[in-house]
């Protein structure tokens, strides 16, 4: 290993104090004990390849960063590659005082990195806030009133759900939700198509204009998601029961009638004593 070159040793497997030793006396850092998948991770931005054995090693199996350090970062050290001509990727660190902060960052971080990975991949995005909802809700209101039958009552109901998004929207900002949806409505009916919830200031705004933006493949997949969950509600038309777990079980009605009779008979004692 120290034939080839290499100043860095990474094991999945634990390096006895020997091997320590020996690599210590020829300055190269080892360490054991390494998960496969940030093995994987290493390999992948340095440009190396993993081995499964001694034999044979050569310089070209190794991989290449320009700077290798181990840092003490709060009660943990770690062990930072930077400079990898291969990695396209890089390691967030997340510190807190409390193990439910880090969770709650970590899905934040989560959300946030997959929703910009759609947007590169889908470059649109509509207005967010609830104004595609509201603009979603004006459409279909009118398409409406020009259907004849039950089915207007379906495109109406439809319509109406799609308002329960600033809704929320609003009542979780603290706002008067019926009075920002009555303002939305009559922003849409004149033609505002980009207004929306403005929970900083406790009105509505141009969302798009304030940069409140969602990816459109986002929003499509939201609405297609909901509206297969609602039909799959309705499509159910009967319920099945088992009678038999409604019953109450043998076990505890004998328990019952033991405790009466105890009782019955400690009852029919004290009278004789009395007596």
């Amino acid at each position: 290993i120290h034939a080839t070159g290499a100043k860095v040793v990474l094991s999945p497997l634990p390096i006895g104090d020997l091997a320590t030793q020996y690599f210590a006396d020829r300055n190269v850092f080892c360490a054991g004990r390494v998960p496969e998948d940030d093995m994987k991770r290493v390999a992948a931005a340095c440009g190396g390849a993993m081995q499964s054995t001694c034999n044979g090693l050569n310089a070209s199996i190794l991989g290449e960063c320009a700077l290798f350090e181990e840092k003490q970062v709060g009660g943990e050290r770690y062990n930072f590659f930077t400079g990898c001509k291969a990695a396209h990727s890089a390691t967030i660190i997340l510190r807190g005082g409390a193990e439910q902060f880090i969770d709650e960052a970590e899905r934040s971080l989560v959300d946030a990195i997959l929703s910009t990975r759609r947007l590169v991949k889908n470059p649109t995005i509509v207005a967010g806030g609830g104004a595609i909802e509201m603009e979603l809700s004006r459409f279909l209101r009118e398409e409406a009133r020009g259907i004849y039958g039950k089915q207007q009552l379906l495109v109406s109901a439809y319509a109406k759900a799609l308002e329960v998004i600033p809704r929320q929207l609003a009542e979780n900002g603290g706002l008067d939700a019926t009075d920002i949806l009555n303002k939305l409505r009559q922003k849409h009916a004149q033609g505002g198509m980009w207004f929306g919830v403005d929970v900083n200031e406790g009105g509505i705004v141009n969302t798009h204009e304030s940069f409140v933006w969602e990816a459109t493949v986002m929003k499509r997949n939201a609405i297609a998601a909901a509206t297969e969950a609602a039909c799959l509600i309705l499509s159910v038309d009967e319920t099945v029961r088992n009678p038999q777990s409604e019953k109450p079980q043998e076990g505890s009605m004998m328990g019952g009638r033991g405790v009466g009779a105890l009782r019955g008979r400690g009852r029919g004692g004290r009278g004789r004593g009395r007596r």
